[in-house]
């Protein structure tokens, strides 16, 4: 069956980081927008390390500011056309403030604020901005990869509706084959842009690309991933409903998986990828001994909690060590 194929330079402008547009070349053709997605995912969330992330971020032109005028490349014009809501609700004072708080972001953090713009206001966008700024560096590192992988997705979806997979048989109309692809466009951008859109989006096939329950660590002490570092996830099944503070939790955990960190501090897969997780209480530990056997810690588990409401969410729980201290968040 042929795919879609597409060119380095074309990954390029969905996403401004080299390795993802050489990694997507590899990996295509694609047979569908969904296998393209899933692709681009892992690919940019285990594969482009820190460089590729900061390489990518610095692509984009400052929110509420439009691209040069003689800039006409594709990443351009999609940068103005996703920023198309807020520049029509934008007036001289919030731009001028959008611009300000901007500035302070950049010297706080070090790259743009990055927010998926399609469909929000000038307003919107302002508000976010504030409420992110207080992040601390790491958090608002993650929710930037996060914003990037929403306009990848997008920019992905606007790429295959510009070319047509050639089917395998005869018996599919090109036509009807385009309009697909740009139904499937129409689901992503509403999804990305507006609430209201969450039942439609509910009627496509799935595409979880990662475990519900990842983490990462960052040695602060050296300012580098924590690389080679043990981990084992497990989930509460004693006989109590959960684990009690004071009370002995023997047998009460139960292995769900296991890894070790990798050269940018991330774990392997430890759980299986499930479009829901299993909602419960869970313990996630570090052999932080092995990795640091002059620290004040022998191992650190992190106990938290999954409800019933959240099980269809991603948990990202990382661990922020140095040999006297340790600290941890719920990441995205």
């Amino acid at each position: 069956m042929e795919g879609f194929k597409f060119e380095e330079q074309e990954f390029f402008a969905c996403c401004g980081s080299s390795k993802f547009a050489k990694e997507m070349s590899k990996a295509s053709p694609f047979s569908s927008l969904d296998e393209a997605v899933t692709a681009a995912r892992d690919i940019w969330f285990n594969k482009v390390d820190v460089t590729g992330w900061l390489q990518a971020f610095s692509a984009h032109p400052q929110i509420g500011h439009n691209p040069s005028p003689s800039s006409h490349s594709t990443s351009a014009q999609w940068s103005k056309g996703e920023q198309s809501t807020a520049f029509a609700t934008a007036t001289s004072s919030s731009l001028q403030e959008l611009s300000q708080w901007n500035t302070k972001y950049r010297e706080k953090f070090g790259f743009v604020f990055l927010i998926c713009a399609s469909g929000k206001s000038t307003d919107g966008i302002l508000a976010e901005l504030k409420r992110r700024y207080p992040n601390r560096p790491i958090v608002e590192f993650e929710i930037a990869a996060e914003e990037q992988m929403k306009i990848t997705e997008l920019r992905l979806g606007k790429l295959f509706s510009t070319k047509e997979k050639v089917p395998s048989t005869g018996n599919m109309n090109p036509t009807v084959a385009a309009k697909k692809v740009e139904d499937r466009v129409s689901i992503i951008g509403g999804h990305l842009s507006a609430s209201s859109e969450i039942s439609a989006v509910k009627t496509q096939t799935p595409t979880q690309t990662r475990p519900p329950i990842t983490t990462h660590v960052l040695d602060v002490s050296r300012g580098s991933p924590g690389a080679g570092i043990e981990v084992c996830l497990e989930m509460w099944k004693g006989h109590q409903p959960r684990p009690v503070f004071g009370e002995s939790a023997i047998g009460g955990w139960v292995f769900q998986g296991s890894s070790t960190t990798n050269s940018d501090g991330r774990s392997g897969q430890l759980l299986s990828i499930v479009d829901a997780v299993n909602p419960g209480i869970y313990r996630i530990s570090f052999n932080t001994g092995k990795y640091c056997p002059g620290g004040f810690f022998p191992y650190v588990s992190i106990v938290f909690e999954i409800r019933e409401s959240q099980k269809l969410e991603h948990f990202h729980v990382p661990l922020l060590l140095s040999p006297f201290s340790f600290s941890t968040y719920r990441g995205s």
